[in-house]
């Protein structure tokens, strides 16, 4: 995936008239974790339960290279819209990666690591916004079948 494309996509979100204020910086945060192989994505509206951040973005990595990876194309990305990240957190081969721009937080978990942080659960009252099955990633073989109308099981990979 290149650079150019990531970047045509998040002005897409960045520019679209859906998503206003810091709700499409944490959107386009959403699609570059979903676009980098991330799990468990999720986009918390945060406004009305605490004053720290307005949405909390959450992705899980498998390793901590893909996490690495998934933070520096969401500065990059986000740099782009002058929206700087005033904190930066575990960058360095730790389990879990916050990025912080004052309304927006971005957290990045090792997969094994993320039940034991359990936010979701500790911020269990704030508004999860749907986050549309586009933003995630799919290989050429996957969208080939689903715009033929085949189930990826049902195929034969032998």
């Amino acid at each position: 995936m290149s650079r150019e494309f990531i970047s045509s996509e998040i002005d897409k979100i960045a520019n679209s008239s859906e998503y206003e204020g810091s709700l499409k910086y944490a959107m386009c945060s959403a699609w570059i974790l979903g676009n980098y192989k991330g799990i468990n994505l999720k986009v918390l509206d945060m406004g009305k339960t605490n004053s720290i951040a307005d949405y909390f973005v959450l992705g899980s990595a498998s390793n901590t290279t893909q996490a690495k990876a998934m933070a520096e194309e969401i500065t990059y990305q986000l740099k782009r819209f002058n929206k700087e990240f005033i904190s930066k957190e575990g960058l360095n081969n730790s389990d879990w990666i916050l990025l912080d721009s004052g309304d927006i937080i971005v957290h990045i978990f090792l997969e094994v690591s993320r039940d034991v942080y359990s936010l979701e659960e500790l911020w269990s009252k704030a508004t999860t916004i749907k986050i549309p099955m586009d933003y995630y990633f799919s290989s050429d073989e996957e969208e080939l079948a689903s715009k033929n109308g085949e189930n990826k099981s049902s195929r034969d990979f032998f």
